[in-house]
């Protein structure tokens, strides 16, 4: 899944994207370097960050839906706007990214009458209340797995009431969101007690800040982070990887895969 922030203010690629042609651009380098997925967004999630209109997301997503959905490229919205969602749907758009943990039950029902999916990322709280980037208290939860998935199973049911099926909906553990970098790291660590829900899960690492912890990268210089995370994630069940940077994921997966002891068993057999 790639990434395609279409904001002036979004933690690594703020701006970069915010006219047509860069857009467009975007969207074909996406592709050529191997996304399955365009994943579109107006609104930053970064801690702190405002609250954008329906009106102003649609205005700054218009020509990269279009594109994308002419390129005839899978494409997720990134929203937690039910205004903004519908007419993302109505365009053509295939997937629903709401990083609210369902906030808005509204969004499942027009995600189900689109005959989409939805991708529900674990979260508490709009992204303006959240207090910084990877903050939050170590006592926020008691086991961070298990209450993840006890709350997310919760927003999974009210998708469901809502009309949507229970096959149409994807786990996003929400790495950095409500977590510190310790309940980071520990979901990533735990990943595949997520895959026993029988749905495929999303992972977004790209550039985060628990990598930070580590020695202090600004995001510019997360990617070796960055890459390592999403091999573990796809080692411990990851369906979907969310990254800013898929040519360097995809070759890094190529890579480990070829490297796997029952693939050079294989080769020498």
């Amino acid at each position: 899944m790639g990434v395609l922030n279409v904001t002036p203010d979004s933690f690594y690629d703020g701006g970069r994207y915010l006219e047509p042609e860069s857009a467009r651009a975007r969207i074909d380098r996406l592709l050529q370097e191997g996304a399955d997925i365009i994943d579109v967004g107006a609104e930053s999630s970064r801690p702190g960050s405002a609250t954008v209109s329906a009106d102003e997301q649609l205005a700054r997503l218009d020509t990269a839906l279009r594109h994308a959905i002419a390129r005839g490229a899978l494409v997720s919205i990134d929203t937690t706007s039910v205004e903004v969602a519908a007419r993302a749907l109505e365009l053509g758009a295939h997937i629903v990214n709401d990083v609210s943990c369902l906030a808005e039950p509204e969004l499942a029902r027009v995600t189900a009458q689109a005959g989409a999916t939805l991708v529900l990322m674990h979260a508490r709280g709009p992204m303006s209340a959240q207090r910084g980037f990877s903050v939050y208290p170590d006592s926020g939860y008691g086991d961070v797995v298990h209450d993840v998935l006890t709350e997310w199973r919760s927003a999974r049911d009210r998708a469901v009431a809502a009309g949507l099926a229970s096959d149409d909906i994807w786990l996003d553990p929400g790495l950095g969101f409500a977590k510190n970098a310790r309940q980071s790291f520990e979901l990533l660590a735990r990943l595949g007690e997520l895959t026993h829900e029988g749905v495929p899960v999303v992972v977004g690492a790209s550039r985060k800040s628990f990598i930070a912890s580590v020695d202090g990268a600004p995001p510019a210089e997360r990617l070796g982070g960055t890459i390592a995370a999403c091999l573990a994630a796809v080692a411990r069940g990851a369906r979907v990887l969310r990254v800013h940077d898929v040519l360097a994921v995809r070759q890094a997966l190529a890579v480990a895969r070829l490297a796997e002891p029952a693939r050079a068993e294989a080769r020498h057999a």
